[in-house]
């Protein structure tokens, strides 16, 4: 059984799903910062998440079950 990951603690192939889809990516990736509190990392993923970061995203979902985190503030 897939574990849990990053979006909302959904199952790591349903994170996966919505890593590849980029508008879900980058709505999941805000609401996510938001969610943890990372107020500058949401707002920085708002004006620049845009494809370099969705394709970080996706390979960080692929190869470590895990969204990138380029800011942890």
């Amino acid at each position: 059984m897939a574990g849990k990951s990053d979006y909302f603690g959904l199952d790591w192939i349903v994170s996966l799903i919505l890593a590849i889809i980029p508008i879900t990516a980058w709505v999941c990736g805000v609401v996510t910062r938001f969610q943890e509190g990372k107020i500058v990392a949401a707002i920085v993923r708002v004006f620049f998440g845009g494809w370099i970061l969705w394709v970080v995203d996706l390979i960080f979902m692929i190869t470590q079950k895990h969204i990138f985190r380029l800011l942890n503030i």
